[in-house]
């Protein structure tokens, strides 16, 4: 059984069926997403829509419409209880009602809505939004977690066979979402970092803080903004092992992280990588994945209080139905 395959099972084990919210159904690509989902026994689902905008779609792919869950948000009796939401959300703001109308009259954000109302469990989008509309949507509507400040990202990194490596499944972050965090915000993306890996591997994570130093071996800057969010890191959540600043070798291979840093309890095991900045961690997880055979899944959004996650504008409808299994790990 391939990791997705495992996954899936695992979902399906869980005490209750999670609801998914997909909005942008006038994609077809959402449609056959949902259709597998349900098939596959992975999660219910609820397609933001109309039948005229749907049911053409459905039967261009040889899927029964009568069995899609489809609402019309604009027809929801819910509708102006979401407008009333989002307005007492961003009031001060400045926001008016009617502007707030228009807002919640996007799927998006009523998809989005819907999660914070507990209506669904998670929310998946991004196949026709920007990532940046996704994220303003969910920050708006649902926020980060307590204690959390920082909505970040990781990549579940299937490593290809080698004789360096202790664990085929590894998580890198954040690679898609924080430019250029500071100490604090780094912190943070360690410790949501360390939750994807208990979340989807099932493994107690050890944290390497990377960078171009390890425990001292060059001073400037950079390393001094790692070392910074070590020490945050490890006074918010003394349980996780976090450790760092540490060289990407000293992190993955034993002998190196022995020699390197021999105190470390993470250098040699680290199965959580966290990147200093967004260039590093962008170029490294694609370097892994195009000349290392590594295969990239993601990103996932963490820190969020709520499931939601984001997708390529270019994605398939597998990479939806991924995207929507790992959703509803986190709730």
């Amino acid at each position: 059984m391939d990791f997705m395959d495992s996954v899936k099972e695992k979902v399906r084990q869980l005490d209750k069926k999670k609801i998914i919210v997909l909005p942008e159904a006038w994609d077809e690509r959402m449609i056959i997403a949902a259709n597998k989902l349900q098939n596959e026994k992975i999660a219910d689902v609820i397609l933001l829509g109309t039948e005229e905008m749907i049911k053409p779609l459905a039967l261009k792919n040889d899927i029964d419409y009568s069995k899609l869950k489809v609402v019309d948000h604009l027809k929801s009796p819910n509708f102006d209880a979401y407008v009333d939401e989002y307005f007492k959300l961003r009031e001060k703001k400045g926001i008016t009602r009617d502007e707030a109308k228009k807002v919640i009259e996007n799927p998006l954000y009523y998809g989005v809505m819907m999660v914070r109302k507990g209506e669904v469990d998670g929310c998946v989008a991004g196949a026709n939004n920007t990532t940046g509309e996704v994220i303003r949507a969910s920050l708006h509507i649902v926020g980060t977690k307590k204690g959390i400040k920082t909505l970040s990202s990781c990549f579940i990194m299937e490593l290809a066979d080698d004789e360096f490596v202790n664990d085929k499944l590894v998580i890198f972050s954040d690679c898609a979402v924080v430019p250029n965090p500071d100490p604090e915000q780094l912190s943070d993306i360690a410790i949501s970092a360390a939750e994807s890996c208990q979340s989807f591997l099932g493994k107690s994570p050890k944290v390497a803080m990377l960078s171009f130093s390890t425990m001292g071996s060059a001073a400037s800057d950079d390393t001094e903004k790692v070392v910074a969010a070590v020490k945050i890191a490890k006074e918010k959540r003394s349980d996780l092992a976090i450790d760092g600043e540490m060289q990407f070798d000293a992190a993955l291979i034993p002998k190196i992280g022995q020699k390197k840093a021999p105190n470390s309890k993470v250098a040699g095991q680290a199965n959580v990588f966290v990147f200093p900045d967004l260039d590093a961690g962008n170029i490294g997880y694609k370097i892994l994945e195009r000349l290392g055979k590594a295969k990239a899944i993601g990103p996932i959004f963490q820190g969020l209080g709520m499931p939601i996650n984001d997708l390529s504008r270019g994605c398939s409808a597998d990479d939806i139905v991924n995207t929507a299994t790992f959703t509803c790990l986190q709730v």
